[in-house]
């Protein structure tokens, strides 16, 4: 199940490519580059979500474990 912070980051990604490809049509260098900005920090966002997500599955494993 994704938590927020993956569902904000993919939410950034999708913004982003939008802005990206509308700067592209536009000719339009800064809308451009803030939407590759905008992807990039949707990634990482998106990145720390899945790593604080496999560590909260491994902490919950763990107590798993040592309950039995």
């Amino acid at each position: 199940m994704w938590n927020r912070d993956e569902v904000r980051g993919k939410a950034d990604q999708v913004k982003g490519r939008v802005k990206e490809e509308v700067g592209d049509m536009m000719d339009d260098d800064r809308l451009e580059n803030e939407g590759r900005a905008e992807r990039a920090a949707g990634e990482v966002e998106e990145g720390f979500g899945k790593g604080r997500r496999k560590i909260g599955n491994a902490i919950k494993d763990l107590g798993k474990k040592f309950g039995q």
